[in-house]
């Protein structure tokens, strides 16, 4: 018997009146994959993500996760199953230090997950942990604004992680960073999968894209044309053709 995918989307299509922002898109990734998704501006990405996510609900078509459908589901109820995602634009509480911006998915969410509720040590144990992985632990105490755009990344990385993800969907979580800083973002998130965290990663830095991903799959227009090897994807003429130029 084949073993399910961790994420099945299929037939999923989404229109906002008139325009139609995706049409009969069909996506698996297996646990433990490396999977970077591509596409120009307008092409659907964040509206898959976000009808993956349940930020929006889809017309037709349908999610499953970890055995689980999620049509219907809410957000937090499908963040609570093990689907976490990291926002373009960091959307961190700026009135609450470091630590307690991980503190709360790490209350919400995983307590809710178990069923149980974590002691203050082993919460603030692990805290501490998350905002070390990333790089942060000696600001644990500051407040968002204190932060670069490259800390301000990893803190959303670090509040992504809180969730003990099975699934993280990291949204250009690169952007407007230096070559140096694009190289650290990529060595954290290449050793979260090494950890068993199965990675989207939405990003338009193809050299980024190239280096992280086992699997590329490309948007166009709201249709999926191409999903597969990276090598071979970036030269179909079809996406040299639609997103990368002639």
């Amino acid at each position: 018997m084949t073993e399910e995918a961790l994420l099945t989307v299929s037939g999923l299509s989404k229109r906002f009146g008139g325009f139609v922002a995706l049409e009969s898109i069909g996506l698996t990734v297996n646990d433990g994959a490396r999977v970077g998704l591509i596409g120009p501006n307008g092409s659907g990405k964040s509206t898959l993500v976000n009808c993956m996510c349940g930020t929006l609900r889809h017309e037709m078509g349908s999610v499953r996760f970890a055995g689980h459908t999620l049509d219907g589901l809410s957000a937090h109820e499908r963040t609570r199953l093990g689907l976490a995602r990291s926002f373009q634009l960091p959307r961190p509480f700026n009135t609450l230090s470091l630590a307690d911006n991980v503190r709360i998915p790490l209350l919400y969410t995983v307590n809710a997950r178990h069923g149980r509720t974590l002691g203050a040590r082993a919460i603030g144990e692990r805290c501490a942990e998350l905002l070390h992985m990333v790089g942060l632990a000696d600001k644990a105490g500051r407040l968002p604004r204190d932060l670069t755009q490259i800390e301000m990344r990893k803190l959303e990385l670090a509040r992504a992680m809180a969730t003990a993800p099975r699934l993280l969907i990291a949204d250009e979580a690169m952007a407007g960073l230096s070559h140096g800083e694009v190289d650290d973002i990529l060595a954290l998130l290449i050793r979260l999968n090494e950890q068993g965290v199965t990675v989207i990663l939405i990003e338009h830095i193809m050299r980024a894209v190239m280096h992280f991903s086992q699997r590329l799959v490309v948007l166009v227009a709201g249709r999926k044309i191409a999903d597969g090897d990276p090598a071979d994807v970036v030269r179909d003429p079809d996406v040299v053709r639609a997103y990368l130029g002639e």
